[in-house]
């Protein structure tokens, strides 16, 4: 007998629980199990599940208009827009659906700026653990081979440099590399903040050989880390920025942001999007980023963030034969394990409490920027609860 082929495509390897609803930073299973949620679908529910001023917005809004064709003016378009560029370092702005497609716009914006101004300028930067998404640009960025493999001949173009190795970026950032692509915390890597001397660095030797930097917020920006973006604690800017995941706070919604000198190539034609920018997604995000902006948001961000790290701390005091170190900034950390990490997670599971894991054997803590000091507490006492039943 002929096993019939899923009608849902395998390519996720996916837990066996069923989620009818969520508030805040619970997860609730068809059968009423609740679920700590300190994945936050991956750092995309940035203000918990069902925000309130969320559902208010998403209801306005698709009571008068849900997509209409870029080939028209979109106010709401318009307004998010203006207000990214009043908060960032950017000039302009462009929506897209994804941060799989902020990434390729991104690297279409690096192509046509050195293509117009008439420089053989072929070679993009990038490193090691890196995740820029899943199509052929942005796999070839990352050139990680579990992602690569089967998938060639990949976009040329690409140089990929270890993670954290000075000497080997200095090495190849000469006048003709285009841009250094790179995120200021590796998500899926495992949690591996870059330093802020080092961002510091880095945007030093790109204004020396007019490299374009690129910065992949997407993961660790809109106030994961207590800023609105992570490159802020550094004091630089980029030319380029990829946003998504938070900004939409579960709805579909991706940005490129860029200065006026990065993004001037990018005239009539060179791109576009069905989707991107479209009136339902523009007002969500813009109730997002005013949330997110709101007086004293991110400060409690920090405060919360500060709490987590000491209770986590101690955690890792308390097991030193499961766990090793804590990682990363504001709400997004990370457990680098002794044991291996997706036990870690499966343990955790069974105290109903969701984590993810990352590369180099940590598991990621996500949780909502919403979540409580309660709830904090409750997640690491699961969490304890999960390494004993490891050891």
């Amino acid at each position: 007998m002929t096993v019939p082929f899923p009608a849902l495509l395998p390519t996720y390897n996916r837990t066996p629980l069923r989620f009818a609803r969520g508030e805040g930073s619970w997860l609730i299973e068809e059968n009423g199990t609740r679920y700590l949620d300190l994945t936050s679908g991956i750092a995309v529910n940035a203000l918990g599940h069902a925000h309130p001023a969320l559902i208010e917005t998403l209801t306005e809004q698709a009571q008068a208009l849900w997509h209409v064709s870029n080939l028209y003016q979109i106010p709401a378009q318009e307004k998010l827009a203006e207000a990214l560029v009043a908060e960032t370092f950017a000039d302009t702005a462009f929506f897209t659906n994804s941060g799989t497609e902020a990434a390729e716009l991104a690297l279409k914006m690096v192509r046509k700026y050195w293509y117009e101004k008439g420089a053989d300028r072929p070679t993009i930067l990038s490193f090691e653990g890196a995740f820029h998404g899943r199509s052929t640009g942005a796999i070839a960025a990352a050139g990680s081979e579990k992602m690569t493999k089967g998938f060639g001949p990949l976009m040329p173009g690409f140089k990929l440099l270890p993670w954290g190795d000075h000497d080997a970026l200095r090495a190849a950032l000469d006048e003709t590399v285009a841009a250094v692509m790179i995120e200021p915390i590796q998500g899926e890597g495992g949690i591996r903040p870059v330093p802020d001397q080092c961002l510091k660095g880095l945007r030093d030797l790109c204004d020396q050989t007019g490299a374009l930097l690129v910065l992949d917020e997407v993961q660790c920006g809109m106030g994961r880390t207590g800023r609105l973006f992570a490159h802020e604690w550094a004091g630089i800017t980029p030319d380029i920025m990829m946003v998504a995941k938070g900004i939409g706070g579960g709805f579909p919604l991706g940005a490129v942001l860029a200065t006026a000198a990065a993004a001037s190539a990018m005239t009539l034609g060179t791109h576009g999007s069905t989707y991107g920018g479209n009136p339902l997604g523009c007002a969500i995000g813009a109730k997002v980023l005013e949330i997110v902006t709101a007086d004293g948001f991110l400060d409690e961000v920090n405060r919360k963030s500060a709490f987590l790290r000491q209770k986590l701390e101690g955690l890792v005091a308390s097991h030193p034969d499961i766990l090793e170190e804590v990682r990363g900034a504001g709400l997004l950390m990370g457990l680098k394990c002794r044991v291996t990490n997706t036990d870690l997670v499966r343990a955790a599971q069974e105290a109903h409490l969701l984590t993810v894991p990352a590369a180099d054997n940590v598991i990621r803590l996500l949780p909502p920027l919403t979540i409580s000091e309660d709830e904090i507490a409750e997640a690491v006492d699961r969490l304890d609860r999960a390494a004993k039943t490891l050891s």
